[in-house]
């Protein structure tokens, strides 16, 4: 009995000798190092809602919006051109548990929608829908970026993320719908008419 302990002590031993070697041969990463990993992470997945306000004023189509509220939410208003794959039964409880479906759901948007980025979004920038709904997606092989804010930023805080010369020229109802359908937003004139004699004609 003694032998034996003495034999699983040895390979005991050996096992965790291995993994100190292992862990002390791996480089220690910088602080600069977890720097960099943060700005790659940020412009990996979020998406600036002012260049989707701007696409959307040019009539540009390169991505589709997603709201994970639910469809009771969606359906009372919406950002403009966003379809719905809620995360949420009603107002109050998740549907994270029905994942066939929602997983099921943004494949066939992904295979509707080829060489489109898919950005989802949802109540607010601290609401944790978007990154739990990211990391199912994940999970599954399938990849989406976030809106930088949620429906409650676009809706009610025109002012918190727009420019400050855009705050009079545009108005936040030409970038809402209502109903079940996506709505389609309208296009503003963004060329700008050049004078004569004025620099840049």
């Amino acid at each position: 009995m003694r032998a034996w302990s003495i034999v699983v002590l040895v390979i005991l031993i050996s096992i965790a000798s291995s993994l100190a070697t292992s862990v002390a041969l791996q480089p220690q990463k910088t602080q600069n190092d977890y720097i960099e990993d943060f700005y790659l992470t940020e412009n990996a997945v979020h998406v600036s809602p002012h260049s989707i306000r701007g696409s959307m004023d040019k009539g540009v189509s390169n991505f589709v919006l997603v709201d994970l509220r639910s469809q009771q939410e969606y359906e009372k208003e919406h950002v403009v051109g966003a379809v719905s794959i809620p995360a949420y039964k009603d107002p109050d409880t998740s549907a994270y548990d029905e994942v066939d479906r929602i997983v099921n759901s943004f494949k066939e948007l992904k295979e509707n929608n080829p060489g489109k980025d898919i950005i989802v979004y949802c109540y607010s920038m601290p609401c944790m829908t978007g990154r739990k709904i990211g990391k199912m997606l994940v999970e599954n092989g399938i990849y989406v970026k976030h809106l930088g804010i949620g429906w409650n930023e676009w809706r009610f805080f025109w002012n918190l993320w727009n420019h400050e010369h855009e705050w009079n020229q545009t108005d936040v109802m030409n970038y809402i719908a209502t109903g079940k359908e996506p709505g389609k937003p309208k296009l503003k004139n963004t060329t700008q008419t050049c004078i004569e004699g004025e620099f840049g004609c």
